[in-house]
């Protein structure tokens, strides 16, 4: 068997055939799902200051004199 065979050979042996993007759908369906369940998380937070707004409005009628109002956060 002469090289020019073997590489010939070789050549057709790694040859593919088919379909590479039906193969990575995989990986896009795995994507979208991550995507989705971290979305559904980040909306269960939504609107949770609101939840306990008489918390809030308590605390903060208590520690009123605590808290200097100035500018900028200094």
């Amino acid at each position: 068997m002469t090289l020019a065979t073997m590489v010939a050979l070789a050549a057709e042996e790694a040859e593919h055939h088919g379909n590479v993007a039906l193969e990575t759908v995989g990986f896009g369906i795995t994507a979208l799902a991550v995507f989705a369940l971290l979305g559904l998380v980040t909306l269960s937070y939504r609107n949770v200051a609101n939840r306990h707004a008489h918390k809030a409005d308590a605390y903060a009628r208590a520690h009123a004199n605590d808290v200097q109002q100035v500018g900028h956060g200094h």
